[in-house]
């Protein structure tokens, strides 16, 4: 967020300036299970998901919706998209910012999430 929007200072002072950017940062899961680090470990049969339809419910301007990843597109995609009753107008799926996805530097993130986010 640092580097796209510059968003920095501490954690109340980066929440303040991504709100005033008009952006939402919220994990698809509210809770799983994970032995290990890596994505494909968590444990879905007991995982739960956050109240999306009442997020969604509180700020019906969303436009779009970004994903930090393809895991977490397919968690939304599954797990939340059938259970609410309107249609997102937009999803986008961005490169993964973790270090297990070192395929791509960390700048070449930053202006692939830059290109794609530029008309939200």
């Amino acid at each position: 967020m640092t580097a796209l929007f510059g968003v920095s200072g501490n954690y109340e002072q980066r929440c303040g300036r991504l709100v005033d950017a008009r952006i939402a940062l919220w994990d698809v899961l509210k809770f799983a299970e994970r032995p290990g680090s890596l994505d494909s470990s968590i444990r879905m049969d007991e995982a739960q998901e956050n109240d999306f339809a009442g997020f969604f419910d509180s700020h019906p301007d969303i436009q779009c919706v970004a994903f930090n990843g393809k895991k977490a597109e397919a968690m939304f995609r599954k797990r939340v998209i059938p259970y609410l009753v309107f249609e997102i107008p937009r999803l986008v799926s961005l490169p993964s910012t973790s270090p297990a996805h070192a395929s791509l530097s960390f700048d070449k993130k930053v202006q692939i999430w830059r290109s794609m986010l530029v008309t939200v």
